[in-house]
Parts: C-alpha cells; structure tokens; sequence
C-alpha cells in the first residue's frame, strides 16, 4: 500500500531511500469496512488518512439533525478535519469510509517526526496542506458562482466514477443541494 503514496510523493519531490523507509515505518496500513466513521465529532482527530482505495467523507450534524456532506475524497489522496488535527482541538465532523478503505494513517507526533526527519517529508507536508487550502477556496468559490448543474457537471467531469461509488444523498448534499434536485439535475443532462 506504501507504493502509491510514494508513487504521489515522488511526483512532487525526490525521496531518498531512507525516505522512503520513513514512510514504511511511520504510515500505517489499515482496512476499514463501508458505513464504518473512524474519527468522530467532539473529539480529537488521531490521525491523518491517505485514500489507497475507497471513498470517504467528512460530515456533520446541522441543527435538525440532517448529515451534511462537506468533503467526499476520491483516492487517492489525504482526509481528515485539517484544522481540528493540526492543532489538536476537537473535530466538528466526522470522518467516515463511504467504501471498504484501504488506507495508510500517521498520528499528528508521528507527522512531526518524520518531517524534523526529512526535508522531503516537511516539503510534501506542506505541500499537502497548501493543496488542502487551495481546494477548499476554490470549492467556496464554486458554491457561490456555479449553478447547481454547473457544480454537478463539473463532478462527474473530474471524478466520474464517483457517481458508481457515493450514495446521491451524498453527492447532493456536498454540491449544496437536496436528493430531489439533484436527481431532477441528473435527468436533465441524460435527455
């Protein structure tokens, strides 16, 4: 499993060998079954996640009891509550596996280590993190410019094998819709 992260990795910065056995002994492979919620709300995240295989959300809770969807991942790629695991405070969403997961976690000490170990980790961490800040201003953006359809579209474009792999509850609540309108969405654009 540690083949595809390094693969990532070394798209972006060169690892020595040594690199690459920090990431072997300090990633940890883990499978999660569909449906399970590995990290919860109102608690530390313990861990941050790279999506070998699987989808995986973040969700919470509004005020009428209803899950909203705020990041879906496509693998491969890194999830968890950013801001809550970088400065240890409390999450106020939860962190679940959509599909069985295949993933490789690192605890926030563990992070800090490696990268004080390697200038090839500190850079791919900060990396991440800048990737992490740019997606989320760029969704922001879209969810006050884009239409419904354009925000759709724009999904099934980037990531088309989301549609076979998410619940449409999901995926309509991450768009910022309800169930209703994003199937009559969907029929629109199979006409």
């Amino acid at each position: 499993m540690h083949e595809k992260l390094l693969e990532i990795i070394r798209q972006q910065i060169p690892i020595s060998d040594k690199d690459a056995e920090l990431c072997t002994e300090y990633f940890e492979p883990i499978i999660f079954p569909k449906n399970r919620i590995i990290e919860d709300e109102g608690k530390i995240p313990q861990y941050l996640y790279f999506v070998v295989s699987g989808y995986m959300r973040l969700f919470q809770y509004n005020d009428n009891g209803d899950e909203i969807t705020s990041h879906i991942n496509c693998p491969p790629g890194f999830i968890t509550s950013y801001f809550n695991f970088i400065n240890q405070t409390k999450a106020t969403e939860n962190v679940e596996c959509i599909t069985e997961c295949e993933l490789l976690r690192i605890t926030k000490n563990n992070l800090d280590l490696i990268t004080s170990k390697s200038d090839a980790f500190k850079d791919f961490s900060i990396w991440v993190f800048q990737q992490s800040i740019a997606y989320n201003e760029n969704r922001s953006k879209e969810l006050a410019t884009l239409t419904a359809e354009q925000r759709y579209q724009k999904l099934i474009d980037n990531y088309p094998h989301i549609i076979h792999n998410v619940p449409l509850q999901y995926i309509a609540s991450f768009l910022g819709m309800n169930s209703k309108s994003l199937s009559r969405i969907r029929k629109q654009i199979i006409r």
